[in-house]
């Protein structure tokens, strides 16, 4: 079955049909559990903040007006609800803003990500993205994996445009170097 426009089904809950927002949450679920996978840094909290971001969504598809596409509405509520609950567990979420100083040199260790086979590399940058903070886990996964724009990213976040590229600028630098500290264990390991 092909997709119609989100607006479609948008329309279609606001006119009272409760299955047109199965379609939507059908087309989303997959982005939501990821986003909220990259926050949360666990399953289960990621799957109830996905459960909890599409109810608030339902709930408050009234307010939805269009402005910005649907998806980044509700990453925006998927954002938004999973720093709630990482607030509430009283996570320390580090900050991003902390002083990067390591030398990285992001030639050779994407060289050595080219050799790799797919597989092999999706394992090492899952890795490293765990490794790194939720803040910067996110950033990366709306931007890159998600093909979101740097505005959609602004969007989801409330940070400023000049913020999100300085951010995105330091965790692909911290990106870059998990990776180049992952490698460098794995040739140890084989040599």
């Amino acid at each position: 079955m092909a997709f119609r426009r989100d607006s479609y089904y948008i329309a279609k809950i606001k006119e009272g049909d409760p299955g047109a927002y199965a379609v939507l949450v059908d087309k989303y679920k997959k982005m939501a559990f990821n986003v909220a996978l990259q926050l949360m840094g666990n399953r289960e909290d990621a799957e109830e903040v996905a459960q909890d971001a599409f109810l608030k969504a339902y709930q408050a598809i009234d307010t939805y007006k269009g402005d910005a596409k649907f998806s980044t509405w509700v990453y925006r509520i998927i954002y938004n609800t999973a720093i709630s609950k990482l607030r509430k567990k009283k996570l320390d979420v580090s900050s991003i803003d902390e002083d990067y100083s390591a030398s990285v040199n992001i030639k050779s260790t994407q060289s050595a990500l080219q050799e790799l086979r797919s597989e092999e590399r999706k394992k090492y940058l899952t890795k490293a993205l765990q490794n790194m903070s939720a803040e910067d886990r996110t950033l990366l996964t709306l931007f890159y994996l998600e093909e979101n724009s740097v505005e959609e990213v602004c969007s989801v976040t409330g940070l400023s445009q000049s913020n999100v590229k300085v951010k995105l600028h330091r965790a692909r630098k911290k990106l870059y170097s998990e990776l180049e500290m992952i490698l460098h264990g794995e040739l140890k390991t084989i040599l």
